[in-house]
């Protein structure tokens, strides 16, 4: 039975402590050392590589976490049954920079959350339930635990939903492609505009296949770089300037 998500706020978090490998050495991280004083987003789920978890849940998070900070979010945290080599290796395939990444091993803490359940059937062991929660200075402010139901719901822990708790007038921003060529300089000039605006993006580079003749099919140009925003091409990197220079920009009202 899971715990009912109203029973949880104003409780503090559980006090444990996680064995973590940050910068590749082994290092213990308290609850109080990722909590205390501190506006903190985190989001739990079953487990590193899987499905919902790969496509939809930490994607998603790691694309918002700018906004959120913006919003006076100091930390957004990954929680999952899974051990620090396993965290470490999906948060680098997931190229998921902005998002800490907290392995709860042995379960202590998702026990302490009453939120670890039984997935023996699927060969997983013991897992977290997926959830989130807006925690202040240690204390739960707020909590999203998906219903319990068969499979895997994902209907309430997700990053719009948490953004729409914390600031309601937040417009989350538009999706950024980056189509990019190794060593190009004009390349790096449109993605240091991005990165100085904090805005996430996808660089699709040609050492993904992409080659001229797909870049000009999908552009209609066959310069690098070539950027997209929401589904728009933008264009090459003085395009990217003038565009993100602009105080209508689609992103830059993301900011606010």
């Amino acid at each position: 039975m899971l715990p009912n998500a109203e029973s949880l706020i104003g409780k503090p978090v559980p006090q444990v402590t996680f064995k973590a490998r940050p910068d590749n050495q082994w290092r213990d991280i308290t609850s109080d050392e990722l909590f205390k004083g501190k506006k903190v987003v985190v989001f739990a789920l079953p487990g590193a590589y899987t499905p919902t978890c790969s496509t939809s849940h930490l994607p998603r998070y790691n694309e918002l976490a700018p906004l959120l900070r913006r919003n006076g979010v100091d930390d957004i945290i990954c929680i999952s049954v899974n051990d620090a080599f396993v965290m470490n290796e999906w948060k680098g395939g997931q190229e998921a920079e902005n998002i800490t990444m907290i392995p709860d091993g042995n379960g202590d803490f998702t026990a302490g959350m009453g939120l670890l359940v039984d997935k023996r059937a699927l060969g997983f062991g013991q897992r977290s339930w997926r959830y989130s929660m807006l925690v202040k200075d240690g204390i739960i402010d707020r909590i999203f635990i998906e219903p319990d139901k068969e499979g895997d719901p994902f209907e309430v822990s997700d990053a719009d939903t948490m953004l729409r708790h914390i600031n309601p007038q937040a417009t989350p921003p538009e999706p950024v492609v980056v189509f990019s060529k190794p060593g190009c300089p004009h390349c790096a000039r449109a993605k240091a505009v991005l990165k100085a605006r904090g805005i996430v993006f996808t660089d699709i580079s040609q050492d993904h296949k992409i080659t001229a003749s797909v870049l000009r099919a999908v552009s209609g140009q066959m310069t690098w770089p070539q950027v997209f925003v929401g589904g728009t091409l933008i264009g090459n990197a003085d395009a990217v300037e003038a565009h993100f220079a602009a105080p209508d920009a689609p992103a830059a009202k993301a900011e606010a």
